[in-house]
């Protein structure tokens, strides 16, 4: 359809657009009603230049009157010890600005694909969100998940297309190896003006006209170059056409020559992208300050009011003041703050929400806090010592349900087993993680009851290590991390019957206790089962129990050194005194016929064998196979990843021993964006060098 339409988009004049067409855009400009605050998230992969791009934005805003640089940490982004010592966003960062008499917050999300929760919190209480990008085809499937975020999610967003300045590739081909992973239509709105391998500046294609960047300044409008117009014109075609797919009176205009306004273009560009249909495509250089001013202008004119937002969020328009928390922050001097955004009436200073009165309203300027007195609709502000609150609920000054699609946090893929260098400091580090769990929901804290470890788990040994440095740097805590124990267990082959007599005698009553038992091997997964078939009395009832509480106690720690499952213990005879047996007496000789039969049972050792699914890009799934395979682990098959077109999703059963570092490995070989769930599936034999050499590390283990 659109190579029939091509022949027929009109192209307007030059002489009728320097006559009429910029009095028409200035007019759109001056008519257009002042907006409530809004709010605009930058989201990208790791160095695609999010913070220096937000230091732009404020600078070109007034905002701060010198720009910081992400090498010298000095910007308003990245301000945490541990976003400065790795030079990366490590939390989300919010900023405060008015540009051109209106007010912004810009919310600046860590690129690092294992921080995404705080960029997806981030994104839904965004207006719009500017997706921050590098011109390298090789590392487009970079921003498939987050794309597929967007568009599930229906979040309008632009494309910044960074590092203009520094790169050789083509703008058609950039454009469409990020089109293979969007799912809604990308549309250029400028073609670049090269000069030799630099690129010097860039054409408009709604207002036919070209500017030359400026370092630090407002670029300067020039004559198109004439190498450029054949470009601009094939460009601008485009453009139109992808409007015209979602717009039937804009697809007659071009069909019958009919030029069609600026205000028109513009009205169908915002109405497009307030709908998510479309995804407007800049360029730039934000290191340079090219581009930052069209983005700004862009923003301001097609971004959507929080009217809309909160439409899209499913709140309703009537009712209590409203705000939700998209951020949590543990502060050493201010305590717990809650950033949220206002969506409903107006918030006071000590007005009470949540079922708590908040102890200060603050505009945020990265770590700087300024006190305000209240905040209205579409504001972010900073809620102070709402001790109850967390990330992602929703506050009003009475109980309220908002059925809103906050994101869950994903589910953890990596742990580390964390014990305080101190010990004195074990209390401490219990709330030390709270808070940390509290401040980044996609960690969490596991005690695991087969190895009695504290298990900190996240998204990545990246994510756990940041998490790490937080707890010394904010909590003066150090902390000793290694690998968690694979919680190995063992079972046996073969039956053994086995008596065992505790006699003892030392001064006035004595101990005595006589049990024969039967250890018989279940079926994996059965467990334990305990057979009380003695007759005749030669064991009083009431000594049962304690025969089976010793069984019990010594499966604690079988012959391997290991947790004992899936056997039977029969008691089917024995001897008691009338004097000197007792509870004691039957539970010790319980454990002595377990401690000599057991050897005799073949015990084995078992490792846990886990169901994981790991999802890619299908140019990948062949690697994977690889990564399986490597692991010991068993393909069980794989099937394109439901509602992801391109993607696939391989199911395999794996050893959780070889499950630690996965991640670390799938994100090499993917380009970061690999991922996978996984669940206990059962436990399996392990025999050979593998079994010995885990069963003398225990040994070794429990001798020290």
């Amino acid at each position: 359809m659109k190579a029939k339409r091509a022949a027929h988009v009109p192209r307007r004049p030059a002489l009728a657009w320097a006559v009429g067409s910029i009095r028409e855009v200035r007019n759109i400009m001056a008519e257009r009603p002042k907006s409530a605050p809004r709010c605009v998230a930058l989201v990208g992969p790791y160095l695609s230049g999010k913070t220096t791009l937000l230091e732009q934005l404020l600078f070109v805003a007034g905002a701060i009157t010198r720009r910081g640089s992400v090498r010298e940490g000095n910007t308003v982004g990245d301000h945490a010890v541990e976003a400065r010592a790795r030079q990366m966003s490590t939390e989300l960062t919010a900023a405060s600005a008015e540009y051109l008499g209106e007010s912004w917050t810009i919310l600046d999300c860590p690129g690092s694909i294992e921080l995404a929760y705080e960029g997806q919190s981030a994104l839904l209480a965004a207006d719009v969100a500017v997706v921050v990008a590098e011109p390298a085809i090789e590392k487009a499937v970079m921003l498939a998940p987050l794309f597929k975020f967007l568009d599930d999610h229906a979040i309008p967003h632009m494309l910044f297309v960074n590092k203009m300045d520094t790169s050789s590739a083509r703008v058609r081909e950039v454009v469409e190896a990020l089109q293979a992973v969007s799912q809604r239509p990308l549309v250029l709105r400028q073609v670049p003006i090269r000069e030799g391998e630099q690129i010097t500046g860039y054409v408009d294609l709604v207002s036919e006209r070209a500017y030359s960047y400026k370092e630090g300044q407002a670029s300067d409008i020039v004559q198109i170059p004439a190498d450029v117009m054949e470009r601009e014109k094939a460009a601008r075609t485009e453009l139109l056409e992808s409007l015209a797919d979602f717009d039937d009176k804009l697809l007659e205009q071009l069909l019958e020559d009919v030029v069609p306004s600026p205000a028109e273009i513009y009205d169908q560009l915002k109405t497009d992208l307030h709908k998510d249909l479309i995804v407007p495509v800049f360029l730039g250089a934000a290191d340079q300050g090219g581009g930052v001013r069209r983005l700004w202008k862009a923003l301001r004119h097609e971004g959507p009011e929080p009217t809309e937002t909160a439409a899209r969020l499913g709140i309703p328009a009537d009712g209590a003041p409203l705000a939700s928390v998209l951020k949590t922050y543990h502060l050493p001097h201010t305590g717990k703050l809650s950033l949220a955004r206002v969506w409903r009436g107006q918030l006071q200073d000590g007005m009470t929400l949540h079922g708590a009165r908040v102890g200060g309203l603050f505009r945020v300027m990265g770590h700087d806090l300024q006190k305000k007195p209240n905040a209205g609709v579409g504001e972010m502000v900073g809620l102070g010592r709402l001790e109850s609150a967390r990330t992602g609920e929703f506050l009003s000054p009475s109980p309220v349900t908002v059925d809103s699609p906050w994101p869950k946090p994903p589910s953890p893929l990596f742990a580390l087993a964390v014990t305080a260098q101190n010990r004195q400091d074990e209390v401490k580090l219990t709330a030390a993680l709270a808070k940390l769990v509290d401040e980044d929901p996609s960690l969490s804290i596991e005690h695991s009851a087969d190895t009695n470890e504290i298990l900190l788990w996240g998204q990545g040994e990246i994510h756990l290590q940041i998490a790490l440095d937080r707890l010394r740097n904010k909590y003066n805590l150090p902390i000793a991390s290694r690998r968690p124990q694979v919680p190995y267990k063992e079972t046996i082959r073969r039956s053994v019957q086995q008596h065992a007599r505790h006699k003892r005698q030392s001064g006035g009553h004595g101990q005595f206790g006589d049990v024969h038992v039967e250890i018989r091997p279940l079926s994996r997964g059965e467990g334990f089962q305990f057979e009380d078939a003695v007759v005749g009395g030669a064991i009083p009832r009431n000594f049962i129990p304690s025969v089976e509480e010793g069984v019990i106690d010594y499966m604690k720690r079988g012959p391997l050194g290991f947790p004992v499952v899936d056997i039977c213990v029969k008691l089917y005879d024995g001897q008691y005194h009338s004097v000197d047996s007792s509870d004691m007496a039957f539970k010790t000789a319980a454990r002595l016929a377990m401690t000599e039969g057991m050897p005799k049972c073949d015990p084995v050792l078992l490792e846990p064998i886990f169901l994981v699914q790991i999802a890619v890009p299908n140019e990948f799934t062949s690697r994977v196979h690889g990564l399986i395979s490597g692991r010991r682990g068993h393909i069980l098959g794989y099937d394109a990843k439901p509602g992801w077109t391109g993607w696939d999703e391989v199911s395999a059963h794996i050893p959780q021993s070889e499950l630690h570092d996965l991640i670390i490995e799938l994100r090499s070989l993917t380009y970061g964006v690999g991922t996978f769930s996984m669940s206990f599936d059962h436990l399996q034999e392990l025999i050979g060098r593998e079994a010995s050499k885990v069963i003398e590390q225990r040994a070794t283990a429990v001798g020290h």
